[in-house]
């Protein structure tokens, strides 16, 4: 630093931080060369400030908004730690801090990983969640001496990690411990958002801060827990009939009021709605009604094939499968034996009839010719 502003900064005696508006900082540290302040300067603390003098690492005095003169009287702390008993030389050494305490809106959360959660009708789910919360500085001197240290800008980007890390760990801790349902998020966040507000006040506390507003926006499912939560929706709707002949319904008057052909085409469009309903609605029931039956009467039992065949010129039987191939063994039953069942219009061959193929497939055919 040269000497004109060595010389400049002697002849300053108005000790104020003016805060741009876009600014994020939480603390700021007067710029002075070699920390000398003239004795009587005016210390100016606006509205959302407060300031807070540090000698040699210690901290003294913190004033809260107004307009100060910087003597004996209004430094007690100061003056102690310096030894000044009747009056100070001009100028001395002191750090002093401007502390941001206005609200700090905005400011985001959300898990990074989801959460497992065991939910008393589906089991267990994951679920993400997201909100934002506001900040203040309670204490000044907590926040300077556990935060700030002497960094000489402090800015809310240096401290917003590590808060949502506590808020998200403290969510979990709530929303495990709560016992609400998935579907009952929704008519729960400020219940939830309340709880964790206070739970996590104590741990803000001890770094000089408030957690003025906590706000969960949403607790979301995984995409494919959603999409089946949505097809239970509509099942559940599509099952009242009445319901779904009444929406079709509906759906066809403004479709028809849409077309260019006015309501010329609405018989059309209510039949096809009612039609619709009435099909699903006839389908259910039938295959509601038919279900208990199908499971009530057993089927018929099989029908055993049976023929009568030529016996010594005479038509004999009828005779079943077992019969048969017994026949076959005595020689009377061949591929060119006669034979006849119910439904045929005339006596056929033996060899023409797959149902005797089985028993027949050890009697060689007859000779050609």
């Amino acid at each position: 630093m040269g000497l004109w502003d060595k010389l400049k900064g002697e002849l300053i005696d108005i000790v104020e931080w003016n805060e741009a508006a876009d600014n994020q900082m939480l603390a700021y540290r007067f710029p002075r060369y070699n920390n000398e302040i003239k004795y009587g300067a005016k210390l100016i603390v606006r509205e959302g400030q407060a300031a807070v003098f540090v000698n040699q690492g210690q901290l003294a005095d913190v004033f809260q908004p107004g307009t100060y003169g910087l003597d004996t009287r209004n430094l007690p702390i100061l003056s102690t730690l310096m030894g000044w008993m009747y009056g100070f030389e001009s100028p001395f050494k002191a750090e002093v801090y401007f502390i941001s305490t206005k609200r700090w809106t905005d400011q985001k959360w959300g898990t990074q990983n989801p959460i497992m959660l065991r939910d008393p009708e589906f089991g267990p789910v994951r679920v993400r969640a997201f909100g934002t919360y506001a900040i203040q500085v309670s204490d000044p001197a907590t926040f300077l001496r556990q935060l700030i240290g002497t960094d000489p800008s402090f800015e809310t980007y240096e401290i917003t990690g590590q808060l949502r890390s506590l808020i998200v760990s403290q969510f979990t801790d709530a929303i495990g411990k709560l016992g609400v349902g998935v579907l009952d998020f929704a008519g729960n966040y400020s219940k939830m958002g309340a709880e964790i507000q206070l739970k996590m006040n104590d741990e803000f506390a001890n770094m000089g801060l408030k957690l003025a507003t906590f706000v969960i926006e949403n607790i979301s499912l995984p995409p494919e827990v959603e999409q089946a939560l949505d097809t239970r929706t509509k099942m559940s709707v599509t099952g009242d009939m009445n319901r779904y002949t009444q929406y079709k319904t509906a759906e066809a008057i403004g479709t028809a009021a849409a077309n260019p052909g006015g309501l010329g085409g609405i018989g059309a469009q209510l039949a096809a709605g009612v039609a619709i309903g009435s099909q699903m609605a006839g389908a259910m029931t039938g295959a509601a009604q038919a279900q208990p039956q199908a499971s009530q009467v057993p089927p018929a039992l099989p029908t055993a094939v049976s023929f009568h065949m030529a016996l010594d010129g005479k038509p004999a039987g009828p005779f079943d499968l077992a019969a048969l191939e017994a026949k076959v063994r005595e020689g009377k039953l061949t591929h060119n034996t006669l034979v006849w069942k119910p439904g045929l219009a005339n006596w056929v061959t033996a060899g023409s009839m797959p149902e005797l193929a089985s028993i027949l497939a050890n009697v060689p055919p007859p000779l050609p010719g």
